[in-house]
């Protein structure tokens, strides 16, 4: 390491740490991304199990995937990435790939089909949150020595149990849980039959440009290079996220220079940058949703007039227009913008007078007591607060339940909430990464155990919106499978109990001479690789 770069390193450690010591340079270093981002959501690393928005920015860079997205052209979709090629069967059934060569692990092992074959199996017997995202093909654990297989280092082959959509099963592949680990370093740390989950949680054996090599939970991720990655070298040798939670702490630095990006700006600290010499702003249209959800176990929430009327007592353009401005749009189907069959219609607006007869026309006209579920975000806080006063304006005692990230999380997959407010990105870019969540639940014991599917989180039994999602997954004929999907929505909206709306519109921070960089758009998490300053 040059003395340039470790003087650098040794500032923003400094930095990182809450030291009161001025930075050696005025900016970072040419090749090293320092980001400012709220990361109090990382549980783990482990691909087969991270289901959260920053875990998900570290894997994408981590860790490669059969096939991938291109950051600098999202629109072309997936394209070849650890698998060169696949070939169909007749009946629709068998996905062959054939593995590209020139792939190896950070620990220096070759990729082959055999750890494709053992990350996907491994995925399917460990049944963590985003499992469903691989067994909704029909993967299960007593049949995948079946149905994943790699009869060499350079095939492997899966056989589902429908004729899907291949667009539909590829861009699956593309998610979070279709990063392929080191089955020889993984199996060299498996504790108890665990596979090695243990240890992936926070350690990472992947293909892709970076390699973890610290994290400090709620303070800092460190990743450098993978020396084996068999791509174009990155220009960014080295990307520190640190954990900012404010605004305005977030402002000041990259104003100062000490950091690169911004990525959780308030409004006002947009509009007080926009002016900043050296500074610029870059917006970008996400899939993510904020929406609050209402847990069917308790009574008072399964009475679908009192949903109703706290669809009808939320103050949407109130908040887009105000905490909320350039940083959300007002969105209320469980579909993002951009993809296909989202529906625009939005039924409700804020009235006062349709929500109290809608509350009076329930068996609990004095609706209450309520606590909302909410993580210590500021815009999610400025959300539960607005609900917390216009449901109130009904009648209504709210009371806000504050906590971290993974604290919010951990209640609602137990479905343990009253009202859990939040937020949800796509995990693949097909229309069945939403719908397979909001508008499905196959099982609504609580024997199923804590799935990814919201519906299942918020207990709500839905049989035939079931069949009619599983029914869309197969549906060839784009135009009717988007047409099928705009109905689902429609229903959802007044049926469900979801109050989707807003989705997101990411305005980073960021210093003007830092290049390409993508957040993800709508289908996938951020790239760093790409990045150049």
């Amino acid at each position: 390491m040059n003395l340039r770069y470790a003087l650098a390193s040794a500032a923003v450690a400094a930095l990182m740490a809450g030291s009161g010591i001025a930075p050696v340079f005025a900016e970072t270093p040419p090749n090293m991304l320092v980001i400012a981002n709220r990361i109090d959501d990382i549980k783990t690393f482990d691909p087969a199990e991270t289901f959260e928005f920053a875990g998900s920015d570290v894997n994408r860079n981590v860790y490669e995937k059969l096939v991938n997205f291109d950051p600098l052209d999202l629109d072309a979709g997936y394209q070849p990435a650890l698998a060169e090629s696949w070939e169909i069967s007749a009946d629709g059934l068998t996905i062959t790939f054939t593995m590209a060569e020139g792939h190896v692990f950070s620990s220096g092992n070759p990729v082959t089909a055999k750890d494709a074959e053992f990350s996907l199996r491994r995925a399917v017997l460990l049944n963590k949150t985003p499992a469903f995202i691989l067994t909704q093909f029909g993967f299960t654990a007593d049949n995948v020595e079946e149905t994943i297989v790699a009869p060499d280092d350079a095939t492997l082959v899966l056989t589902l149990d429908k004729p899907y959509a291949v667009s539909f099963v590829l861009n699956c592949l593309t998610s979070t849980i279709g990063g392929i680990v080191d089955m020889k370093a993984v199996m060299e740390n498996e504790v108890e039959g665990d596979m090695g989950n243990a240890w992936l949680r926070t350690n990472t054996v992947g293909s892709g440009p970076y390699k973890v090599m610290d994290w400090k939970p709620n303070e800092s991720v460190l990743m450098d290079l993978n020396p084996n990655y068999g791509g174009e070298t990155p220009a960014m040798e080295r990307v520190i996220v640190q954990h900012i939670q404010e605004s305005a702490t977030q402002r000041l630095q990259l104003q100062r220079g000490d950091i690169d990006v911004a990525r959780n700006l308030s409004p006002e600290d947009v509009a007080g940058l926009s002016e900043v010499e050296g500074v610029k702003i870059v917006d970008e249209l996400r899939g993510r949703l904020m929406y609050w959800s209402a847990n069917q176990k308790v009574e008072m929430l399964a009475d679908p007039k009192v949903v109703e009327a706290l669809k009808w007592a939320t103050d949407y353009t109130g908040m887009a227009d105000s905490f909320l401005k350039g940083q959300y749009t007002v969105h209320q189907a469980f579909l993002p913008l951009t993809f296909l069959g989202a529906l625009e219609e939005k039924p409700f607006d804020f009235d006062l007078e349709k929500a109290k007869a809608a509350l009076a026309e329930s068996g609990y006209p004095e609706c209450g007591p309520i606590k909302i579920s909410v993580r210590d975000a500021q815009e999610r806080l400025d959300i539960g607060q607005s609900l917390q006063n216009t449901w109130g304006q009904i009648g209504c005692e709210v009371e806000l339940i504050v906590g971290t990230g993974a604290q919010t999380l951990d209640r609602y997959r137990a479905r343990e909430h009253d009202i859990y407010l939040g937020a949800w990105g796509p995990d693949y870019p097909d229309p069945n990464t939403n719908a397979g969540t909001f508008a499905i639940n196959p099982d609504n014991s609580d024997e199923a155990g804590a799935t990814g599917l919201l519906a299942w989180r918020n207990a709500w039994g839905i049989p035939e919106m079931s069949e009619t999602t599983l029914a869309a997954v197969v549906e060839n004929d784009t135009e009717k499978r988007k047409e099928m999907y705009l109905a689902l929505q429609g229903e959802h909206q007044m049926v469900s109990p979801f109050g989707v709306m807003f989705q997101k519109i990411e305005q980073n921070g960021m210093r003007a001479n830092v290049e390409n960089f993508v957040a993800g758009g709508a289908t996938t998490a951020v790239s760093y690789w790409v990045i150049t300053k």
